[in-house]
C-alpha cells in the first residue's frame, strides 16, 4: 500500500513539474561596446598613439560605497581599433516601475580617463555615463546611453548596443 501511495505522489510531483511549453522566455541584451576617439577617428585606447587615453576605470555612481568599481574589459576588434566591453555591474535605479510591461532602470557610472603623452600623466578626466535599460515580457535591453547628459545611443531593433565617444 505504501508503494502505491508513493508511486503515486511521484507521478503527482512529475505532473505538476512538467510545462506546457506556453512560457515565453525573457531576450536580455545588455552588453554595451563604448568605442573612443578623437576627432581625425583615431582610436583613444591605443597605446601605440601618441596621444591616448589607455587607462580608464568604471566606478558605481549608485554603488554601496563611495569607491565601487565596475568591471568592464578592454576588447579588440579585427582591425585593432579598442573598446570598452561594459555587460553589467552597476546598480540599476527604477525609474518607472510602474507598468509592469515596460518597466525603465538607469544605472550611473563615473568613467576616469588618464590622458597621456609618452607615458607622462597629462590630464585625468571624469565624465558621466548613464544607461538606460528597458523591461519588458518578452525583453530586457539598453535602450539608451547618455554621456555627459547627451543622449548618445538610442535601441534600434536587432542592432548591437554600439557607442562611439568624439573627444
Amino acid at each position: 500500500m505504501k508503494n502505491i501511495f508513493f508511486g503515486l505522489l511521484v507521478v503527482f510531483f512529475a505532473f505538476l513539474s512538467c510545462s506546457t511549453g506556453d512560457d515565453e522566455l525573457q531576450r536580455v541584451d545588455q552588453i554595451l561596446n563604448i568605442y573612443m576617439k578623437n576627432k581625425e577617428g583615431r582610436d583613444l585606447f591605443h597605446q601605440k598613439k601618441d596621444l591616448t587615453y589607455f587607462t580608464y576605470s568604471f566606478n558605481d555612481v549608485n554603488g554601496v560605497a563611495d569607491l565601487a568599481p565596475v568591471s568592464t574589459t578592454l576588447k579588440a576588434t579585427a582591425d585593432s581599433t579598442l573598446f570598452i566591453e561594459y555587460i553589467a555591474g552597476a546598480k540599476r535605479i527604477g525609474l518607472d516601475t510602474l507598468n509592469s510591461d515596460n518597466k525603465i532602470y538607469r544605472s550611473q557610472i563615473t568613467i576616469s580617463l588618464i590622458k597621456r603623452l609618452n607615458n607622462t600623466i597629462l590630464d585625468t578626466i571624469t565624465e558621466d555615463l548613464k544607461i538606460d535599460y528597458r523591461m519588458t515580457p518578452s525583453v530586457f535591453e539598453v535602450s539608451k546611453v547618455y554621456y555627459n547628459d547627451t543622449l548618445r545611443f538610442t535601441k534600434q531593433e536587432g542592432s548591437p548596443n554600439v557607442v562611439t565617444i568624439v573627444k
